[in-house]
Order: C-alpha cells, then structure tokens, then sequence
C-alpha cells in the first residue's frame, strides 16, 4: 500500500500539525487534548499548536514546564521567551526551571527570565551564574543578568570573566549594561584576555585599551 494513500488514518502527529494550522473548535480540541498525549514529540507539537493559536493561559504554561519530560519543559521554556506574559505565578515557575536536572532546561529558564526581564529571578540567577556545574547554563545566567541590567548582578558577572573563554565573552557583553571604576578596570585587563573574542569584546565596548 503506498503511503499517501487517502484511506490511510492520520496519524496523531499529523493531526497535531494540521491542527496547530487550521480554525475551529475541533482543531482547538485536537490541540488542548494532545497537551496530555503519551509521547513526548506530540505534547511539544501540541504545545505550539496552541501557542499559535492563542489557547495558553497559564495553567498551561504551568503543566508545561513541569512536565515529566525534559524535552517539552525545553521547548516550553524557549517558546514562553517570546511570550508577553507577565504572570507571577508562571515567572514564579520559570524561575524554578533554574534548578532543574537537565542543562538545557535550566539554560532555557535563564534565556526566557533574561526576555522577560524578570528582576526577581537576579538572586537566583546569580547562583547560576556562579555556582552551576555546567558552562552553558553559567553563561545563559550571565547572558540574562546583562539583559536585566539588576545591580545586584554586578559581582557575578564581574567573577565570570574568570570562568571559561565563552562564559567570558558573555561576561563582557553583559557588563554594557553598567558603569563604574570596577567594571572599566575588568574591561581593561579584558581587552588582554588570552582568548581574541574576548579582547575584541572588550573593545568593541569602547572602554579597553586603545
């Protein structure tokens, strides 16, 4: 039997897809329904699907990011960065993601609290910055402190410049958003980094060594 035969059923998947595209109640129910599918792949396609179509409120917003699987609260986190939705309690649920087991979870929590511009998550971003086992999520923590521009942030991001080339990089690119003695001081040793990004990042900023 060929695969595009029409009396084949649509798959769970592919109605997901149509779904995410089409108009309507039964679309709509498609959507909010696969939000609880058994697999993965169709709660992540559902989770756009209803993205698209202006069904998340934050009850879902809320399932998604504690969802048992890694792969949707990742997907979830990167999706809500671009949401204008100023919740406290889903913020509140975001902020939470930066302690979770995986890495990428937590680096997609800093990338959408650093979207969001989320001050009360500088504290705990911080720790991230300072503290995480994994360079991606300390430089994902420092990228959203610069973002957030939170004072508070201002020891962390000045301790990154001694962490790994790319938390460096990142470090400089978030000390933009600060002034003062100490950060031209860390500029300047940074503009003889032993990493050329880094140096071209301190110049870049104007504020290095001509």
């Amino acid at each position: 039997m060929q695969r595009d035969d029409p009396t084949l059923a649509e798959g769970s998947d592919e109605a997901l897809l149509r779904a995410g595209f089409g108009q309507g109640a039964d679309f709509a129910s498609i959507l909010l329904a696969g939000l609880s599918a058994p697999l993965a792949r169709s709660r992540i396609l559902a989770l756009r699907g209803c993205l698209r179509q202006a069904l998340l409120g934050p009850e879902g917003w809320l399932g998604a990011f504690a969802d048992p699987s890694a792969d949707v609260r990742r997907d979830a986190l990167n999706l809500f960065a671009y949401v204008e939705l100023e919740d406290r309690a889903v913020l509140g649920a975001v902020v939470a993601r930066l302690s979770d087991e995986d890495p990428l979870v937590v680096d997609g929590a800093a990338f959408a609290l650093g979207e969001h511009l989320w001050v009360d998550a500088v504290d705990t971003l911080c720790a991230v910055a300072s503290g995480h086992e994994d360079a991606r999520c300390r430089e994902s923590a420092i990228a959203a402190l610069g973002a957030i521009g939170d004072d508070r942030a201002r020891p962390a991001i000045l301790a990154a410049l001694e962490d790994k080339a790319p938390v460096r990089r990142r470090a400089i690119v978030a000390l933009a958003n600060f002034e003062g003695p100490d950060i031209d001081e860390a500029l300047e040793r940074a503009s003889e980094d032993r990493d050329w990004q880094v140096r071209a990042a301190a110049d870049q900023l104007g504020r290095g060594e001509d």
